[in-house]
């Protein structure tokens, strides 16, 4: 059954979330000077404002959407956007550090809810293989696009408005969902729920937020003991999540899904791309404001081509899939991305923006078809009823390789930018990051304080450059690994599959 213009429609509704939770995760890492001065809030206070949006996102995206296939996922769309606008109406207007930590911990809540719901509502509202793939590529471009669209929109507000305007831009958006939503979207559940397995939500919350707290910490702090346990207690406790799923007639996730080959390349290619897209961001932001000098507003606009090559991927993306097996556009856009990765290997200290830009489209296109392909292809697992759970486990494997991507290639350029700059004789202050560095030789008297702003942005390059390559080498690697594990998915266009079916034969 093919879906009408009212489905269509739909659909762009369902992109406003996605595009403007995309925008959120990457718009506040410009706000935070800003917040800082206003709220003077402690270092610890400073990475929970951080922190805790992607914590909370991250826990439960899975839970969210098991619910939504209870209650209704329009309903809790609906929901989630109502909470979500109002945690950032009291973000925009947070006279304290902590008010605006309880508000993005509320805005992670909200955020749970709506990525799940959208891509689970697509799943129902698109029965065509074709449609669904046309669809979830229009998704994964908001996405994409959203992320690289970001750090534009955060410089161009606050060129000209307070700190907390980031937040205010949700609120239109929000309320045109709101409006929108009950004339043009389905209404879908699970017409026989099971008992909502509360030990299971426990064990996930317990496996997901001590892991990504862990790995992100090891990033910032290195690696020492309270972020090992931590994710140490998130392995032990998803172990305990695994064995109990496995044992019950009806589970929140139904872990067989990984018996599938394709399946699990598919969360795999997933996990990665995200894994270098994200890290990679910690790198080039960095890159345009400390080694360039580039102002926010500025270096928007450096991301800008990304965003084009980003959207056109995600078009592409259903056009190759019907002429060639997903596996092969899934190794394709694997080596783009690595290509994107090796030209940002060779930025030095001079500052050469062609070279980024051309590395950051590579890299957004191909990581972008990577996503689009894999996306669809774990959607397409999911039988409709049961479509959250699988929606939210795709969502978990993003969070996941986001942070993944900061913790190890953030390690890695870390280490490299230590050791560079430790060699060079440079005092501890400027060991830790390269904006500690510039900050303290902006005290030094000269020529120390040149020299040590030269070494310091010196070493980060060199730090950056092994990341990149370390980037580069997990896309080959999961390259070589991705095809032999999607060999059995055809190309399309395939047989009409009944509505009810339509998830049950595309995997094998």
């Amino acid at each position: 059954m093919k879906a009408g213009r009212k489905q269509w429609i739909g659909l762009a509704v369902l992109v406003l979330p996605v595009l403007l939770i995309s925008v959120d995760l990457h718009v506040l890492s410009y706000a935070l000077p800003f917040i800082s001065a206003s709220l003077a809030p402690s270092g610890s206070q400073l990475l929970w404002i951080i922190d805790v949006y992607p914590f909370m996102l991250a826990g439960l995206l899975l839970p969210m959407g098991t619910l939504g296939d209870r209650v209704g996922r329009r309903r809790l769309l609906m929901a989630g956007a109502a909470a979500f606008g109002a945690a950032s109406a009291i973000a925009a207007f947070s006279p304290s550090a902590d008010l605006l930590i309880a508000t993005r911990a509320l805005l992670g809540v909200g955020g749970a809810t709506l990525m799940p719901s959208t891509l689970s509502l697509i799943r129902n509202m698109f029965h065509d293989d074709g449609q669904r793939r046309i669809a979830i590529s229009i998704w994964t471009g908001a996405f994409a696009g959203g992320a690289m669209l970001g750090p534009l929109m955060g410089g161009a507000l606050l060129e000209h408005f307070w700190w907390g305007s980031v937040f205010l831009v949700n609120l239109p958006v929000m309320a045109l969902l709101l409006l929108l939503a009950p004339l043009l979207l389905p209404e879908s559940r699970d017409p026989h729920p099971s008992r909502f397995d509360l030990p299971g939500l426990v064990l996930s919350l317990g496996a997901i937020l001590p892991a990504i707290y862990g790995i992100q910490h090891i990033a910032q702090e290195g690696f020492g003991l309270p972020p090992i346990l931590a994710v140490v207690t998130g392995l032990a406790l998803g172990v305990a999540f695994v064995r109990r799923q496995r044992s019950m007639p009806d589970p929140m996730l139904d872990v067989r899904l990984f018996g599938s080959r394709a399946f699990t390349a598919a969360v795999g290619a997933n996990t990665l791309g995200v894994f270098a897209m994200v890290g990679s961001s910690l790198f080039t932001t960095q890159y345009l404001q400390m080694v360039m000098g580039a102002r926010p507003l500025v270096a928007g606009l450096y991301a800008l081509p990304s965003a084009g090559t980003a959207m056109l991927a995600a078009g592409l993306a259903p056009v190759l899939v019907r002429r060639v097996r997903p596996g092969a556009v899934v190794c394709a856009g694997l080596l783009v991305g690595a290509g994107g990765f090796a030209l940002l290997s060779g930025l030095d200290v001079t500052g050469q923006a062609g070279l980024l830009v051309a590395g950051i489209m590579l890299m957004a296109g191909g990581v972008t078809l990577v996503l689009t392909v894999s996306a669809d292809l774990i959607i397409a697992t999911a039988p409709p009823e049961r479509a959250g759970s699988v929606a939210g486990l795709s969502q978990v494997a993003t969070e996941f390789g986001g942070a993944l991507g900061i913790s190890v290639l953030g390690s890695i350029g870390t280490a490299v930018y230590r050791g560079r700059l430790g060699d060079a004789g440079a005092p501890a202050a400027a060991l830790d990051t390269l904006g500690g560095a510039l900050e303290a030789a902006r005290h030094l008297p000269e020529p120390a304080g040149t020299a040590l702003a030269a070494a310091a942005r010196a070493a980060f390059t060199q730090g950056q450059h092994q990341a990149m390559i370390a980037a580069a080498a997990g896309l080959c690697l999961m390259a070589l690994v991705a095809p032999v594990m999607l060999r059995s998915v055809r190309r399309a266009p395939r047989p009409q599959l009944r509505p009810e079916q339509s998830g049950r034969h595309v995997l094998r």
